[in-house]
């Protein structure tokens, strides 16, 4: 397997180059996390992610996790890792400094989850749960809840998981049977079964706190119903050390065809101790606190591992050699030359290239839109970031997903028969990218929660407010030669998306199917729209850069995708178009015929 290299440059172009990062931090008052901090952060991250983190990812793929009487037992070296990622601070990063985090903004952030995701999936899949769990208490939590829980998962001493999906209910959480009892002192007891969770159990920490749903005894039925409740593995003795068992107990690990090293447990939950977080029947606030994080990470995800397979093709179409160059300039003397010389591997790294760099900069400016909900004084900007983030939470969680699978399978593709085998690693990097398109909500979930939820009951209004703040975005960038005419295209994009919006609002005003049919390639158009307006930017960056290669080569790329990729939003559009019809007209029958 090649060796992961940190794509510092691109991140740091990024963040410094394209958003501005310092004086966007520095508006919302955080001067203090200036160009150096940033850097400093993905320095010392990197130096980590490739010499401790990086060597653990196909070994730990090898080995698995291992499950026997209740204990799962964790690929070597991951417990010393997490171990020590809490010691050097880094998993406490966002965390506020009186529950002993470091208080940072999320985007100081952003860099750090892409590298290490990049470095090892699996071994970092573990972390985000807690992050997303330490937010959940941060925002929803008792101040002594807060107190108790938080500074030890920030230590890494002990980590946390999130318990939504029970046998008989996937996505459909109105469906759940775990029962929460109160208890005299404050408490409650809770008894059911939870499956598919992530590090459940695992020997990395002394420790797990379970976020759990369950339902109190005199709930209303549905979501409606539906509680939070914080319950530790073990409880405290006399002494204060964790050590009595909790009535919580893993009764077996699935068997996945990826994420070999994250063990997904079922967990049983026997009359176990918790405590409830935030007000009774109100557990969807906090658990979607912990869910749109999920997405946003996921989504990250698969830029980590589009990122990483991408360097794979491109080290493999370097070294390979295999016919000839077809121009005589590029022949070589030893009688077949590198397989980057030929056209059709060209296209597959420029596609693998020209999908990751827009997708990065949309992830990372969601990130800064997440800080300006939470961190602006002005009253209308946290209301407008507010409502960005959540028309672009499914659409980052999707696209950089399905990014993933398409540059995983192009790295495969890049290298041949060898991408087939072991050997080379790349079929691990499609063998994981696949669980990113499914977890934390499939992406057919994140395409009906984007028009359903997030559009439709408005009328299409937060469209035409998101439409307009590009448009303005974008004119104000100096827009000469080959800009000015990515410009147009995304613009006439930009005018579509309106309109298809306009046209699914009528529909669905007599059609019950028409979002639903029309979902996920309405998704896919604005996706596509969306990076256009990212690779204008990226490109319009570029020409102030001080490297002439790396500015030409990102106009270049700009090229590809315009010339390629693009023209992909007139079939999703075209689809849009057509109608819940050829969908839903055909009987179940037929269909099972």
């Amino acid at each position: 397997m090649y060796e992961y290299r940190p794509p510092l440059n691109d991140i740091r172009f990024v963040l410094h180059s394209v958003l501005n990062a310092e004086r966007e931090l520095a508006a919302l008052g955080r001067g203090d996390v200036n160009r150096e901090t940033l850097d400093g952060i993905l320095d010392a991250i990197a130096a980590f992610a490739t010499e401790r983190v990086a060597p653990t990812y196909e070994a730990g793929d090898r080995f698995g996790v291992k499950w026997e009487k209740g204990r799962v037992t964790t690929a070597p070296g991951f417990r010393d890792c997490y171990r020590q990622l809490g010691a050097d601070g880094w998993i406490g990063i966002n965390v506020s400094e009186r529950l002993g985090g470091q208080g940072l903004p999320y985007l100081a952030h952003t860099g750090l989850n892409e590298i290490l995701l990049s470095a090892n999936l699996a071994w970092r899949m573990s972390i985000g749960l807690a992050e997303g769990a330490m937010i959940a208490l941060e925002l929803h939590a008792t101040a002594d809840l807060q107190e108790r829980f938080v500074p030890k998962i920030v230590s890494g001493e002990w980590a946390a998981t999130m318990c939504l999906t029970e046998p008989q209910a996937g996505s459909d959480l109105g469906l759940l049977k775990t029962r929460a009892i109160p208890q005299a002192d404050g408490s409650f007891r809770l008894t059911g079964n939870k499956i598919f969770i992530t590090y459940g159990e695992h020997d990395m920490t002394d420790n797990i706190v379970h976020l759990v749903l369950a339902r109190l005894p005199d709930a209303p039925p549905g979501s409606r119903g539906i509680s939070l409740f914080a319950v530790p593995k073990l409880l405290a003795d006399a002494s204060g050390k964790s050590t009595i068992p909790n009535g919580v107990s893993c009764t077996g690990v699935e068997e996945k065809m990826g994420i070999h090293a994250s063990p997904t447990c079922s967990l049983s939950f026997d009359n176990a101790q918790g405590w409830i977080v935030g007000p009774p029947n109100k557990g969807l606030v906090g658990m979607f606190t912990m869910m749109n994080h999920a997405r946003i990470t996921v989504g990250v995800q698969g830029l980590a591992l589009s990122e990483r397979a991408r360097q794979a093709s491109v080290a493999y179409a370097l070294e390979r050699r295999q016919g000839r160059a077809p121009s005589p300039a590029a022949r070589t003397a030893e009688g077949a030359d590198p397989i980057m010389e030929h056209a059709d591997v060209r296209r597959m790294l420029l596609t693998q290239k020209a999908l990751i760099e827009p997708q990065r900069l949309l992830a990372y400016y969601t990130v800064l839109q997440m800080d300006r909900a939470e961190r602006s004084t002005d009253a209308n900007v946290r209301k407008e970031a507010e409502e960005e983030v959540a028309l672009l939470t499914p659409i980052v969680k999707s696209v950089l997903t399905d990014g993933a699978l398409e540059v995983s399978s192009l790295a495969v593709q890049v290298h041949g028969g060898h991408g087939y085998i072991r050997e080379t690693g790349v079929e691990q990097l499609e063998r994981d990218a696949r669980i990113t398109a499914i977890y934390e909500g499939t992406n057919g979930i994140q395409a009906l929660d984007l028009l359903a939820r997030k559009i439709l009951p408005s009328g299409g209004a937060g469209v035409s407010r998101m439409v307009a703040k590009l448009r303005s975005e974008l004119a104000g960038l100096e827009l000469k030669g080959d800009l000015g005419r990515w410009h147009q295209a995304t613009e006439a994009h930009l005018a579509m998306w309106e309109s298809l919006t306009g046209e699914l609002v009528k529909a669905s005003q007599t059609d019950p199917n028409a979002a639903p049919a029309a979902a996920t390639d309405y998704l896919n158009f604005v996706g596509y729209t969306l990076l256009a307006c990212c690779w204008v930017r990226l490109a319009a960056a570029a020409r102030s850069h001080g490297d002439p290669d790396f500015a030409r080569a990102k106009e270049e790329t700009a090229h590809f995708y315009f010339d390629r990729l693009l023209p992909r939003a007139q079939q999703h559009a075209a689809a849009v178009r057509s109608g819940a019809a050829s969908t839903m007209t055909i009987t179940a029958a037929q269909l099972a015929g």
